[in-house]
């Protein structure tokens, strides 16, 4: 039985020869070995995890068994026949679909277009709509999603987008079934709507990887467990014969001890007799936030709490200039301020890293230096461009301070990993020398080395004098560093309370009104 879940059923004992083998597998790219002769055994009827910190190989391996990457060494076997996949097409054929961690999805087209695309029914040499569409009805409904499929994707939220991209792969009727990273963005409900499917397929004889880096998910959900740790192979597990203290060593190469000297910094005291570094009142913004009041001090993380929807995202924004507010004021050093685009912001000191990796974040076609340098270029205006002896100097602190691996310079962002590239993004903020970060999800999507680097930076920080408003959906990361946190529901603030005094029950208490409910609340080890 599972020690994590008693209720989840023990991996079944499979003889039977692995619907994947991938034995060996060699990927190099320049100068870089990222994997080194790395086993994967899937079978039927099995939910098998992939874990390991990021830049471990996990995305590596799934590309080379998709078709992404060729492969220098080893091989892959499916159904007992040596296959080389020269395409993500040949890998399809061979019924392996993919959900990537990034929603790869087309905003400009229809629900219903983007789960069929690429396999739309045809009648008469002619794609019949109409078929597409009841089709796409029939496997949102296996997720319970009621939403038309004629909407706009664009018109859902990111929640909504990753069960489309998972119906999308649902249509190849694929015999494995990757999912990297599939509940990054939902809420518990969504979890467990998407796990009940998993298992219905999983007993329908569907081999399907799991990757997460929400070990209780993992826990929960899987039969098997392989990590993988720079590039190699670490061990092949049963999951129900695997504590997590073990699982965490495995997967980072430290003691769990060394992951909990961050200490909590939410024990700091803060001084709040000070005028604050940015007091916002009534900061509103019609059908997005009621009107909010919030205060941080100097030196203060505060952390803002609430299930999926409840504004704390649209809070952020606000105070970041990434939207403007249509009531409320904001004082930055008790001197009003308007803060109608990001641009006022940062002359103000305020930097805002966004939820949205991807979309808002990091540019994937430029090198790291390139952007970590952006921001600081953008504060001083285009017509002063940043001296290259500091440039070389800035790049050089941040790569070194925040741990950015590999440490070149001159590699494109897009392919570090997503850990690192949180990193980059990071360095990017903190070479403007903000007074305030505000931080949207920063450790979302990444795996427990980096999580813990970033979380041991934010509080370093703080205790320098930096104020950090500090979004997150795992409530022990916020009680961990946040001093105070300000409870949202409903777009509206429903509560504050002090880290000190309060611990995950008393939290969740607040964020539902029912004492002890665990809607929503994805809970790990970090």
């Amino acid at each position: 039985m599972n020690p994590a879940n008693p209720t989840a059923p023990a991996a079944p004992a499979v003889a039977a020869r692995p619907v994947v083998e991938m034995r060996g597998i060699t990927v190099r790219f320049p100068g870089v070995l990222a994997l080194d002769e790395v086993d994967l055994r899937l079978r039927r009827g099995e939910v098998h995890a992939l874990l390991g910190e990021n830049g471990a190989g996990k995305s590596t391996l799934v590309k080379a068994l998709t078709g992404v990457h060729g492969i220098d060494g080893g091989s892959i076997t499916v159904d007992g026949v040596e296959r080389t996949f020269a395409s993500t097409a040949d890998a399809q054929a061979a019924g392996i679909a993919t959900v990537y961690q990034e929603v790869n999805l087309c905003p400009n087209l229809s629900v219903g277009e983007n789960i069929t695309l690429g396999h739309e029914p045809r009648r008469r040499g002619l794609i019949d709509w109409r078929a597409a569409h009841e089709q796409a009805a029939g496997h949102l409904r296996r997720f319970g999603l009621d939403i038309d499929p004629r909407s706009a994707l664009s018109s859902h939220p990111l929640a909504v987008r990753q069960l489309v991209a998972i119906c999308r792969a649902m249509v190849l009727d694929a015999g494995v079934l990757i999912l990297d990273e599939p509940t990054s963005s939902l809420d518990r409900s969504e979890v467990e709507r998407l796990f009940a499917v998993v298992r219905d397929l999983r007993d329908q004889g569907v081999a399907i990887v799991f990757i997460s880096h929400f070990l209780d998910q993992v826990y929960e959900i899987s039969d098997r467990i392989t990590v993988l740790r720079n590039g190699r192979l670490v061990g092949e597990h049963v999951a129900a014969d695997l504590p997590r203290g073990e699982l965490v060593s495995a997967m980072i190469g430290r003691e769990l001890e060394e992951l909990e000297t961050i200490g909590r910094s939410a024990a700091r005291s803060v001084d709040r007799t000070t005028t604050p570094v940015l007091r916002a009142s009534g900061i509103a913004r019609s059908r997005a936030l009621e009107p909010v009041d919030v205060d941080v001090y100097a030196g203060e993380v505060v952390g803002l709490a609430g299930l999926l929807g409840s504004g704390r995202t649209e809070l952020a924004r606000l105070l970041a200039g990434a939207d403007a507010a249509d009531a409320g004021t904001v004082a930055v050093h008790g001197t009003p301020v308007r803060l109608t685009t990001p641009h006022r912001a940062l002359a103000r000191r305020i930097a805002f890293s966004s939820e949205d990796r991807r979309g808002e974040g990091v540019v994937g076609d430029l090198t790291v230096a390139e952007n970590i340098l952006l921001g600081l270029q953008a504060r001083r205006g285009w017509l002063r461009p940043i001296r290259r002896a500091e440039r070389a100097a800035v790049v050089a602190e941040y790569v070194s301070a925040l741990g950015v691996r590999p440490a070149d310079p001159d590699m494109l962002v897009r392919n570090l990993s997503g850990g690192n590239q949180q990193k980059v993004l990071l360095g990017r903020w903190l070479a403007t020398a903000p007074e305030l970060l505000i931080l949207d999800e920063p450790t979302r999507g990444i795996d427990v080395g980096a999580k813990a680097d970033i979380q041991r930076k934010v509080a370093d920080l703080a205790e320098k004098g930096l104020s950090v408003l500090f979004i997150s959906s795992e409530l022990e990361e916020v009680l961990r560093l946040a001093q105070r946190i300000v409870i949202l529901r409903d777009r509206r603030r429903v509560g504050e309370v002090e880290s000190r005094e309060t611990d995950l029950d008393g939290l969740v208490g607040v964020m539902a009104q029912t004492p002890g409910a665990t809607a929503g609340v994805t809970r790990e080890v970090l």
